[in-house]
């Protein structure tokens, strides 16, 4: 099957001014559509060619096809970051996500606080990831392409530290990226529909 290039949920200015159109239509339209494209090269006429997307990345993954694990994940990873953000994101989580936030971290501050910390001590191009482990919520980074898809861990949401992300509008501050994405930006009806409900088990 052909991997194809989703269509964003939203209008290429809607983030502004947090992520301006420019950025959108460079994010979106050159990278994104970039790793779709060559992807679609590089599995044409090879056994990945019927698979989906994350059997793609689980498979590249397991007998070290680097160049299509590379470009698979970052198709994928583009795509969740979209969904990871809304127009007028949520500033509060609600209901079981909170819940969970506040068991892991102690309070959303905190979280954000956790998760900042994580963009910013991060070394060079990748990705900040909330993550469901079991019935817990860590905060994960990946490098460059990689991803906990195909992983234990269920991801909730990301946020993208690779300069194109955000250099058009903050030139090399991450912080204040990070900080409008916290603040302003996720969608939190997203990271709680991905929850996987585990039930746990206690010792009597």
């Amino acid at each position: 099957m052909t991997i194809a290039l989703p269509k964003l949920p939203y209008e290429q200015d809607a983030l502004e001014p947090h992520v301006s159109a420019r950025t959108l239509s460079f994010h979106y339209g050159k990278h994104h559509r970039g790793y779709v494209d060559k992807l679609n090269k590089l599995i044409d006429g090879t056994s990945y060619e019927s698979l989906s997307l994350e059997d793609i990345i689980a498979t590249a993954r397991q007998n070290g096809d680097i160049d299509i694990l590379n470009n698979a994940s970052q198709v994928w990873n583009h795509t969740f970051l979209w969904a990871s953000m809304a127009p007028s994101g949520a500033t509060q989580p609600n209901g079981q996500i909170k819940e969970m936030i506040d068991e892991a971290f102690g309070d959303l501050e905190r979280f954000r606080q956790s998760f900042r910390k994580a963009a910013l001590s991060h070394f060079g191009s990748g990705w900040i990831w909330l993550v469901q482990d079991g019935t817990s919520l860590r905060i994960i980074t990946t490098g460059n392409a990689d991803s906990p898809v195909g992983t234990l861990l269920t991801p909730l949401m990301t946020l993208d530290v690779w300069e194109h992300a955000y250099y058009l509008d903050y030139q090399n501050n991450r912080a204040d990226y990070t900080d409008s994405f916290l603040e302003q930006l996720i969608n939190w009806d997203f990271v709680a529909a991905n929850i996987v409900n585990v039930a746990k088990h206690r010792v009597a």
